[in-house]
């Protein structure tokens, strides 16, 4: 019975993400951007998105929480490190992407819909949490 329930809450979450990436993916789109890749997996980790815009590169990660400020701070140091680490894999692969330089972007989805981005949400130098 607690299996059940927990697979039908793993399912629902999935359900929640996928559709706060598609919601991303949309503003992202929206704004210019053209999507690269979306839950591309590596060795290091999976990434949400990856962007371009004008040769800049945009590594994603989408939160999605009650509000957007939860969201906003959702983002630990050890993602960031898988971060940074899927980017190098990324780029290794991709030697064209991101010729106009690489940044994190944290992208924030409330239940309602609402997006917003924080551009270029850490450094490869941030200190961790």
């Amino acid at each position: 019975m607690a299996m059940n329930r927990r697979s039908r809450q793993g399912r629902t979450a999935h359900a929640i993400g996928i559709a706060a990436e598609d919601a991303a993916c949309a503003a992202l789109t929206a704004d210019g951007w053209t999507i690269l890749a979306r839950r591309l997996r590596t060795e290091a980790g999976e990434v949400d998105a990856v962007a371009e815009k004008d040769g800049l590169l945009a590594i994603i990660e989408v939160k999605c929480r009650p509000s957007l400020a939860q969201a906003a701070t959702a983002l630990t140091a050890r993602q960031r490190v898988r971060l940074i680490g899927a980017c190098d894999l990324i780029l290794a692969r991709n030697p064209g992407w991101g010729r106009n330089g690489v940044r994190f972007d944290a992208i924030m989805v409330d239940p309602a819909g609402r997006v917003r981005r924080i551009a270029d949400a850490f450094r490869m130098g941030d200190p961790p949490d």
